[in-house]
């Protein structure tokens, strides 16, 4: 059996090395993923350099390096949470969804900017 063009040759579930749990707390699948100044050390594995590498221009979710690293989500938190855990990558949580907007303050809002015309 070969692999098809655009085929991993290695399933995506080894690089969570066996685990059925990451190392340290989970991430969210939005959580923002920086890359550190830490030199990677040699015994850096590919899929670790590759997440870091593509954290080098700036940040990301994690669902976005999922995507951009051909790898399940579930993948992709272990990779991040092994790289938080050695200081190579920082992590945010996601940006908490908006609150609702107090209609009377934006009503007030309106007529100031329209007693000023």
């Amino acid at each position: 059996m070969s692999a098809g063009p655009g085929r991993r040759l290695i399933p995506a579930y080894l690089v969570t090395g066996g685990r059925s749990r990451p190392a340290g707390p989970a991430l969210d699948r939005l959580a923002v993923l920086v890359r550190t100044d830490t030199a990677l050390p040699p015994d850096t594995g590919s899929e670790q350099r590759r997440l870091c590498e593509l954290l080098e221009p700036g940040a990301l979710t994690v669902v976005e390096c999922a995507a951009h690293l051909d790898l399940p989500v579930s993948a992709t938190v272990f990779l991040a949470t092994d790289l938080a855990a050695a200081a190579l990558l920082l992590t945010r949580p996601p940006i908490p969804s908006a609150g609702e907007i107090d209609r009377s303050l934006v009503e007030r809002l309106l007529v100031g900017l329209r007693s000023l015309h």
